[in-house]
């Protein structure tokens, strides 16, 4: 009577099923449910399949390898650019390329999107406040401290952009947004101290003082702190 009990279970009806039946049962059931799903089944895996496989052929076939183009191209328009030649730097010196080519060929990469930040810079010391914000704009923000700081003078050129334009409400958020970009004692307090400025021009003598204090006690180190003090007297006199 043990063993049969040990064997056997009972349904709400009070039948003995076996339990190995029903394992078997079981099996059966997802057997018959892959019999007729299998298409659908295959389908899926074989979408699956193809767009991870299309993932890293992209990745590794196409992205990286112009990537790596693009940084070969621009080597030379960046020793021009340390030279201070703006313009060889942007249009290339007749044997290589300047940054403009790497931007129409590879300005989807990474080192395309640094290449346009680099025209934008060329075009300001050039003069032509039109083209470097169409140029500087084409440039996308990028993770990681060096890529911080970038970042960081992207926007504020920008801002730059936009005080000799006349825009000072523009101008206010691409100077916030430097002085966040990229938290260090070197660029945030120069660009809060010209956020500062645009503040008093826009006749918000309060946040202009708040701002200095700000870089008084957060970066009292920094070379913008060594004239903090005569800076807040002149906007207390303007309120």
């Amino acid at each position: 009577m043990a063993t049969n009990a040990k064997n056997t279970e009972k349904t709400s009806k009070g039948e003995h099923v076996d339990p190995e039946q029903k394992i078997e049962t079981a099996l059966d059931k997802t057997e018959l449910f892959f019999q007729k799903y299998t298409k659908q089944l295959l389908t899926g895996l074989l979408v699956v399949v193809v767009l991870v496989g299309g993932f890293f052929a992209y990745e590794y076939l196409v992205k990286r390898p112009r990537a790596v183009k693009a940084a070969e191209m621009m080597f030379v328009a960046e020793q021009l650019f340390a030279a201070e030649d703006y313009a060889a730097a942007l249009e290339g010196d007749g044997s290589n390329a300047g940054f403009l080519d790497v931007v129409a060929d590879y300005g989807s990469t990474r080192p395309g999107r640094l290449a346009a930040h680099y025209a934008g810079v060329c075009y300001m010391k050039l003069g032509q406040f039109d083209a470097a914000s169409e140029y500087l704009a084409k440039y996308k923000s990028v993770k990681g401290a060096p890529g911080a700081i970038i970042n960081a003078q992207n926007l504020g050129l920008r801002g730059d952009i936009s005080v000799e334009r006349g825009d000072y409400q523009q101008a206010e958020m691409l100077y916030a947004r430097a002085a966040k970009a990229a938290d260090n004692v070197l660029s945030t307090p120069y660009y809060l101290r010209k956020l500062a400025f645009v503040y008093a021009e826009l006749g918000r003598t309060q946040e202009a003082i708040n701002v200095c204090e700000r870089i008084k006690s957060e970066y009292a180190s920094s070379l913008e702190a060594r004239d903090i003090d005569k800076l807040i007297g002149e906007f207390g006199q303007r309120r």
